[in-house]
């Protein structure tokens, strides 16, 4: 089961895509779905959920929790549409298209990918394009 909550006025628009399209991620990379939960939230939530479960005190557009069993993905994704509404002109990409990129990641993360380390990120962002051109594709039909 997926579910998609919001803290803040954010509502995401064409869930069922959203829903099957990331069921595809996890069962092309090897997964099955037990229980995701995408929380979008502002800057605020998420710098206080970083302060007081990472110990991190700055701005993330996400933060995934992983709460897999074996292969099974269960996990919670708190995303800031705060910073993906500016990460989208930072980058100059359109608002959905760094919201599927910072989805994918999360899901990514409970994959197994990391992004440590140079050759991490470069391996997460070729998963990135890939799945966000399948979703362009879901889309598109």
């Amino acid at each position: 089961m997926i579910s998609f909550d919001a803290q803040n006025e954010f509502t995401l628009d064409h869930q069922e895509h959203w829903t099957a399209w990331l069921a595809q991620v996890i069962k092309i990379e090897g997964f099955n779905l037990g229980s995701l939960a995408y929380i979008f939230c502002d800057d605020d939530f998420l710098l206080k959920l970083n302060q007081d479960f990472l110990n991190h005190d700055t701005l993330t557009d996400i933060i995934t929790f992983d709460n897999n069993m074996g292969r099974t993905i269960h996990g919670e994704i708190y995303i800031s549409t705060d910073r993906v509404t500016e990460n989208s002109q930072e980058y100059g990409v359109s608002v959905m298209n760094e919201l599927a990129r910072v989805v994918v990641h999360g899901v990514l993360h409970l994959c197994g990918y990391k992004d440590k380390s140079e050759e991490d990120v470069l391996k997460m962002r070729g998963r990135e394009d890939y799945w966000i051109e399948k979703l362009n594709l879901l889309n598109n039909n």
